[in-house]
């Protein structure tokens, strides 16, 4: 029997009802596929993101006016299939099933067709009408493929649309098929679905008889998710039909008891030879290309010969260079020195002092822990600058398509500590912001992942601004730089291997689309700069403001000063004066406020050579800021959180206190 055949269904009116306003545009594909890219050239500005609920996962959600109809569209998150594995893929099938799409588009890589097309039968196979979006066409090109739409249209049953979405070429024609799709239909359309053969063919028959609901997706695709054991289907018919569920199993043992191999292995295997079966049939290859350049980078990216000096070169010009020496020290001098130095805080401290009468209120604005001397200096002349260009680094790394390959790169490093290289991802956005990168570790699969990266993140990732100012401090001074660099990744590096040994679960899978490799455009790496500094600032500056305000009321009741008094003790066993507490009191609100509090006592003469070290280290170890606690409270639970907060605080000493007898005897005066 062939893999393929042909079945007519009936195209539903989705638009009959005249309460129906706003038909409902999803967007479906694998990850890296320039999904987001055409969600943003339909919606504009007019998106909101949000949590979907009951989960983790973020889903954009916007609106896009094509001739006369206003749609709603909706860019769920990556999926390979529709048989859910990670909780991205759960949510975008879960949005398939409940929210009734009226038009899917379909987002696939063109150079990439084979693997592809295995998705794309699935969503034939639900029922959905989908219109094919041949993204990233010119890549396809350039490595000498040209695809047949004509032909994949009639060999699917559905529209197939060549765009290059970055570019907007193909985005009009895309628009108007959706005009055209979007007209009531009652005329009979021919798609295609896979044969899986006998007997699996009569067991996915005798299911759909048995199953007796709609549930968004065809009977046949539920029939065949039932097949592959998907945990959630199963709950979902189990609670919808009762009466049928026991059967259904009987039917599913009999099916599995028939095949040597696992029955979601077989059903995937026929997919993909289907897939592979069109893709040969519509690609014509022409002359074959030569590799080109941006082929011969990618390959070097991700050759550990090549890959690793690559990393070295970004992580020099791109963060030590860039944020550390131009942010850092350059941008922070002069904000600090001309601009507060110079203007604001004198201004500030002889305006309170006229307006205000009282002592203790003035020291509410002005003074060592004042707003506007201490709380928006920090954020402004200090915070600013350097996580500003962190971000813009982060935004033209992620467009040049460079961190799928570093995740691709460190997969066989990170697997030793129990991740997979996709937590690369969280960890580089962790040098940014590590709140905003615990936010992030929703996209790794297990459970198990997602508490270490938490955990990793929590102890031994610091922030730009840390960073920034940690480079600053010790610039000047490479042997400095090498013993925090190498101290700090040897953390990571051990308590993720003991942490992945404590932490039960699946040893973590990891594949990756891996996207072109282009020159960013520099409107759209402002656009992500802008966009990520106003969440974090809109975060942050509060913060900075609220820290100023609790530290005035904690010197008034004494629990400020009670507070540094106790932090002195094991600061001071670290080899630290007795001042630095209140840094690492600063880094308890957050992690960059602290690393500012260690550049005041470095710029005053308090803390210099070894113990200056020592402060970088044990400050970059130490306790979570209060929102990053927050956000771990909120993603891992309380007690989780709780136990990593326990741990971290004395490890951070305890590394700070070995540290400094080791350069003591061994000699090393920095």
């Amino acid at each position: 029997m062939t893999l393929i055949s042909r079945v007519s269904h009936l195209t539903k009116n989705k638009f009959s009802d005249s309460n129906y306003d706003h038909p409902k545009i999803f967007i479906v594909g694998s990850p890296n596929v320039g999904k987001s890219v055409i969600f943003n050239s339909l919606t504009g500005s007019y998106v909101i993101v949000s949590n979907y609920p009951g989960t983790t996962v973020e889903v954009s959600r916007g609106t896009a006016r094509i001739g006369d109809i206003q749609y709603e569209v909706i860019d769920t998150p990556g999926m390979y299939s529709l048989a859910s594995i990670s909780e991205e893929e759960s949510v975008a099938r879960k949005i398939l099933l409940k929210e009734n799409p009226d038009i899917l588009l379909n987002v696939v890589d063109s150079k990439n067709l084979q693997k592809m097309l295995a998705l794309t039968l699935q969503l034939i196979e639900a029922n959905l009408r989908i219109i094919l979006i041949l993204n990233m066409y010119d890549e396809a090109e350039k490595a000498g493929l040209k695809i047949d739409s004509k032909f994949l249209e009639d060999k699917l049953g559905i529209r197939v649309i060549k765009t290059v979405a970055v570019t907007g070429q193909g985005m009009d024609k895309l628009r108007e098929e959706i005009s055209s799709s979007v007209k009531p239909k009652n005329n009979v359309t021919e798609s295609l679905r896979v044969q899986y053969g006998e007997p699996l063919e009569f067991f996915v028959k005798t299911l759909e008889e048995l199953i007796s609901k709609n549930y968004g997706l065809s009977k046949r695709s539920i029939a065949l998710l039932l097949l592959q054991r998907d945990a959630e289907i199963h709950e979902l018919i189990q609670e919808s039909e009762p009466e049928n569920y026991t059967k259904l199993c009987e039917v599913i043992e009999k099916a599995e008891v028939r095949y040597s191999y696992p029955l979601n292995y077989v059903i995937a295997l026929r997919r993909r030879q289907a897939g592979a079966k069109i893709a040969n049939s519509v690609i014509i290859s022409s002359k074959l290309a030569k590799p080109s350049l941006s082929d011969k980078i990618s390959n070097a990216m991700i050759n550990p010969i090549t890959g690793f000096p690559i990393l070295f070169f970004v992580l020099y010009f791109g963060i030590y260079q860039f944020v550390g020496v131009l942010g850092a020290q350059l941008i922070v001098e002069f904000l600090e020195e001309e601009i507060f130095g110079k203007i604001v805080n004198p201004l500030a401290t002889s305006l309170v002092v006229n307006i205000i009468p009282f002592k203790i209120l003035q020291e509410l604005f002005i003074g060592d822990y004042g707003i506007i001397t201490l709380g928006i200096r920090y954020a402004v002349s200090i915070i600013l600058p350097i996580v500003t260009l962190f971000f813009f680094v982060f935004a033209f790394l992620e467009d040049t398509g460079y961190l799928p390959r570093l995740a691709l790169l460190m997969d066989r490093v990170f697997k030793k500590i129990g991740l997979s290289g996709r937590a690369v991802i969280p960890m580089t956005l962790g040098f940014g912001c590590d709140t905003m990168a615990t936010i992030v570790t929703r996209t790794l699969e297990t459970n198990k992942e997602r508490i270490i990266a938490t955990m990793l993140l929590a102890l031994a990732i610091p922030c730009s601004a840390q960073l920034g100012v940690i480079f600053a401090i010790l610039s000047g001074n490479p042997i400095a730089i090498l013993i925090w660099a190498t101290t700090i990744i040897l953390v990571f590096l051990i308590i993720g291997f003991l942490t992945s040994k404590v932490v039960t679960g699946e040893p973590p899978s990891f594949f990756i689309e891996l996207p072109p490799i282009r020159i960013p455009k520099l409107k759209n790496v402002l656009v992500k700069t802008y966009t990520r500094m106003e969440w974090y600032f809109i975060e942050v500056f509060p913060i900075f403001i609220l820290a100023s305000v609790v530290i005035w009321i904690g010197q008034i009741l004494g629990v400020f000063d009670l507070a540094v008094m106790l932090l002195s003790y094991p600061v001071q066993w670290i080899g630290l004066p007795a001042e630095a507490s209140v840094a690492f009191l600063f880094g308890f609100f957050r992690r960059d406020y602290g690393a500012a509090g260690l550049f005041d006592l470095h710029s005053s003469g308090l803390l210099s050579g070894n113990s200056m070290l020592v402060a970088t280290v044990t400050l970059t170890l130490f306790l979570p800021c209060i929102a990053q606690l927050f956000i771990n409270i909120k993603e891992r639970g309380i007690k989780t959180a709780i136990a990593m907060a326990l741990f971290i605080f004395p490890f951070a000493f305890l590394v700070g206190f070995l540290l400094n007898n080791l350069l003591n005897l061994a000699g090393i005066l920095i």
